[in-house]
């Protein structure tokens, strides 16, 4: 049986990316210009899926009212999960949709369309109770390695594995049949989360089929504030062409100067003398401001970068203000994520939703501005600026 369903777990928040998904999920954090979800459903869509249903949790009303009822020429249908308890839980809370076998695919994980249709395609052919997406990166200790028999049987899959046997990386993209959800449910769960890859190992324990497919194409995922950055030159190094794709509602003066590759969306302004460039993704109704220079940076919707501004390796949120001559001068910097300093990590700054800076502004490397923050004029930031803080 062909499939033509699919199940996207998109419930979680996205915690590393704080405090960028303060008020949306990492899902609907910016891709070049759009969500990230929303390349996951171009790839469904492009593999030939026609259903999906989408988990949602966290800041579900951002995901559902994005997005609606339908997407291109596939149905959409909403499923919550209300507590986070794994990938595995999220999944099951889909259960009574499921009745014969679908794909599974992270929310917010960007996947090549090649790689979705290699593991339907490779399912459909074999009797496997789950077929996995499996990609060769050497990067596997930050997410999930799987070890493969020669036939492409799966021998293992290990979570953040650090031994050194040669593993692939598993590109949370599956094929299941409806059996796998009693393998999700037990033994009982590690950590008292319900994990897919538990659920895996569960069946591979029971002396189920599961196979492995490699595929080629890109699988990016945005683990931290700075990974946008990479995500952002990576998709427009993977468009079509180097060139710039720039709205034919966007009013971009003429005396500014493009410098291939950018994005920019519907409603955009860029203003006389500007600089926009290269590895720019402006989001719609962003405004560059005369003489002001944009480069290496993800700038969200309805953004303002003043007269004069500099921008450098920087992040934003939605409906941030960047006053006249501020000035984020570039990384590498020291970053805090929670209780862990990453250090000399390519982030200029990140300015959170609804920052406002009084013009004159200069954020040393690596700085973190959290959401509604004020920072008054002729300032100089560096560190973690907590959520609704006043720098005087």
């Amino acid at each position: 049986m062909t499939i033509c369903s699919a199940v996207v777990l998109a419930a979680g928040e996205g915690a590393r990316l704080r405090p960028l998904t303060k008020y949306r999920p990492k899902p609907m954090l910016p891709a070049a210009t759009k969500p990230i979800i929303e390349y996951v459903f171009d790839a469904l869509v492009e593999a030939g899926i026609t259903e999906i249903t989408v988990v949602v949790g966290y800041g579900r009303t951002h995901v559902q009212s994005h997005f609606g009822s339908t997407y291109r020429d596939a149905s959409l249908e909403y499923v919550g999960q209300d507590k986070q308890l794994g990938s595995g839980h999220a999944l099951l809370a889909a259960e009574s949709d499921v009745s014969e076998p679908r794909l599974v695919l992270n929310g917010d994980q960007l996947v090549a369309p090649r790689i979705v249709e290699d593991v339907r395609t490779a399912h459909d052919d074999g009797d496997a109770v789950a077929t996995l997406g499996l990609i060769r990166d050497e990067n596997v200790a930050e997410y999930g390695g799987v070890i493969c028999e020669d036939d492409g049987h799966v021998a293992e899959i290990v979570e953040h594995p650090h031994d050194d046997r040669t593993y692939q990386l598993n590109a949370g993209v599956y094929a299941f049949e409806p059996a796998m959800f009693e393998y999700l449910r037990g033994p009982e769960p590690q950590l008292r989360e319900y994990s897919l890859v538990d659920g895996i190992a569960n069946a591979i324990d029971a002396g189920e089929t599961v196979r492995g497919v490699t595929s080629d194409g890109i699988w990016i995922d945005a683990t931290y504030p700075w990974d946008l950055l990479e995500v952002t030159a990576t998709l427009l190094e993977h468009a079509d062409g180097v060139e710039s794709s720039v709205s034919a509602d966007a009013r971009v003066h003429e005396s500014a100067t493009i410098v291939d590759p950018v994005a920019i969306s519907a409603d955009c302004v860029v203003g006389p003398g500007s600089v926009v460039g290269p590895n720019v993704a402006l989001g719609e109704n962003a405004t560059v401001g005369a003489n002001a220079v944009v480069e290496d940076s993800v700038v969200d919707a309805d953004t303002r970068v003043g007269s004069g501004a500099t921008l450098v390796d920087c992040v934003t949120g939605r409906n941030v203000r960047v006053g006249p001559g501020s000035t984020v001068v570039g990384g590498p910097g020291d970053v805090r994520v929670g209780d862990r300093v990453h250090e000399a990590e390519r982030l200029g700054a990140l300015l959170a939703d609804r920052v406002r800076d009084g013009g004159g502004v200069t954020y040393a490397p690596g700085t973190v501005v959290g959401s509604d923050a004020v920072v008054n004029a002729g300032t100089t930031v560096r560190g973690t600026i907590e959520t609704g803080t006043e720098v005087q």
